[in-house]
């Protein structure tokens, strides 16, 4: 397994900036190129090395304006992309054939078409194929793929990294301050953002593997809004993170109500011909320099509160059960545009990413398990109850639990569960939850013991006691 690490620029100087900049708006051209040409899913199967070839023999190469390893490296980063959104769609139609054809034959017929790129001799793969898998296009024009033998990496005094990389004329490197002490390796990804250069390279995993001990118990987490993890021991992680999101949501609704307020100035400055008045607005107050270092800052700080949460989590059990949020939900309930607002804002990615590299490198198993109802089923009785806000009422003994605490504690008890797999469908789970039910209260009474004989009119005294 592999994780990307980013590096910044440390005083890099206009020139330099502007002449990478340069180079990524060239490079922008071949990569949108590249998903013009070949982003269609009816070329599945081919190869960059192919486009690579065909671009220097008919001389479309000729025309970049950029060295021949820069844009071989990026006609391979675009393939690679298109590979990677085309398997993607692939996931859907692998589904699909699963649903149409109940003969086990025929199913691995079809995935060996999609896997060797022969789905178009088929009708039913390539309606599903042009389905799921859309023409992409390509709009990205600030980055730049280097390849591990075209640049240099050196040490100064003061501990900080350098690095070159090459520029638009031959033997000319562009060296780059780099604000950390850890010398890059591999193929970087140079992406130019807000003045800075951010340096992307990927490390192998066990490099990153932690001394730190993890817990010795087994613990279930649910994942919140209000806070990033819940365990099955009733403790809330990363409370914080709530309001965090909400702030943050908030702020966003005032500032795009004023930008579209400011948009349409601008705009019927244009109409009415004053073009320079509409090119100020838009250079001096639609920017978006500010909006976007506010974004990364937000978005640090959620990763920082998650992964901070996590790693509670495992301090104390060495296996976690979690659940599986991976596929959509839709709710029945018509929730209002302010909810909805701050819901679109739930960060569970991150959380899923860090329960997986956490549990990974303090050597923690984790598991994911159906999260159908979990949050709806009351522990002490295994029975659906009556959920109102963040509490949920049990119909049969009267307790009350925190919404979050109880889904924590039937996410650990569906560990196992024969019954209720990762892909049981949540119509299939609430079946069984009330056949359970039922099979639960048909049962005698274990008590073997003579019923106690009561009188015909007790005392009230007695009943107020009882």
């Amino acid at each position: 397994m592999k994780v990307t690490r980013i590096a910044y620029s440390r005083n890099l100087n206009a020139s330099k900036y502007a002449r990478l900049v340069e180079q990524a708006r060239r490079l922008g051209r071949v990569r949108a190129m590249v998903w013009a040409r070949y982003g269609s899913p009816v070329r599945d199967g081919v190869k960059d090395r192919e486009v690579r070839d065909e671009w220097m023999r008919d001389g479309t190469a000729s025309g970049f304006g950029v060295p021949a390893n820069a844009w071989k490296e990026t006609v391979r980063d675009a393939m690679a992309d298109i590979a990677a959104c085309r398997e993607a769609g692939k996931v859907k139609v692998r589904k699909a054939v699963h649903r149409r054809y109940r003969d086990e034959a025929t199913r691995k017929k079809a995935y060996a078409a999609l896997r060797h790129g022969r789905w178009q001799d088929e009708a039913f793969l390539a309606r599903q194929m042009r389905r799921h898998v859309r023409h992409g296009v390509s709009r990205t024009a600030n980055q730049i793929v280097v390849r591990s033998d075209q640049y240099n990496v050196w040490t100064m005094a003061d501990g900080n990294v350098w690095i070159d990389v090459p520029g638009l004329q031959r033997r000319q490197k562009i060296a780059i301050p780099l604000n950390t002490s850890v010398a890059p390796t591999g193929t970087l990804r140079l992406i130019l953002r807000g003045g800075l250069v951010e340096v992307h390279y990927a490390i192998h995993a066990p490099d990153l593997r932690e001394d730190r001990p993890c817990g010795t118990g087994k613990v279930g987490v649910d994942k919140g809004y209000t806070e990033a993890l819940t365990d099955s021991d009733g403790t809330h992680h990363g409370a914080e993170l709530g309001a965090l999101l909400r702030g943050e949501s908030d702020h966003l609704k005032v500032t795009n109500a004023r930008r579209a307020q400011i948009r349409a100035i601008a705009d019927k400055a244009r109409k009415a011909g004053n073009h320079a008045k509409a090119d100020r607005i838009w250079a001096g107050n639609l920017g978006t320099v500010k909006r976007d270092r506010r974004r990364r800052r937000f978005e640090s700080r959620v990763r920082t509160v998650t992964f901070t949460a996590v790693h509670a989590v495992v301090d104390k059990a060495d296996h976690v059960v979690a659940e599986d949020l991976t596929r959509p939900f839709v709710s029945r309930k018509k929730l209002g545009r302010n909810t909805n607002r701050r819901l679109a804002a739930w960060t569970k990615g991150v959380t899923a990413e860090a329960l997986s590299s956490v549990a990974e490198r303090r050597g923690s198993a984790l598991t994911l398990v159906n999260a159908a109802y979990t949050s709806q089923v009351a522990p002490c009785c295994t029975v659906l109850g009556d959920r109102k806000g963040d509490r949920l009422h049990c119909p049969q003994c009267g307790k009350v639990w925190h919404a979050d605490h109880a889904a924590a504690v039937n996410i650990l008890e569906r560990d196992g569960d024969p019954a209720i797999t990762l892909h049981t469908r949540y119509e299939r789970v609430r079946e069984l939850l009330q056949e359970r039910d039922r099979l639960r209260t048909r049962l005698p009474v274990q008590d073997s013991s003579a019923p106690a004989r009561r009188a015909k009119y007790p005392i009230r005294a007695a009943m107020l006691k009882e």
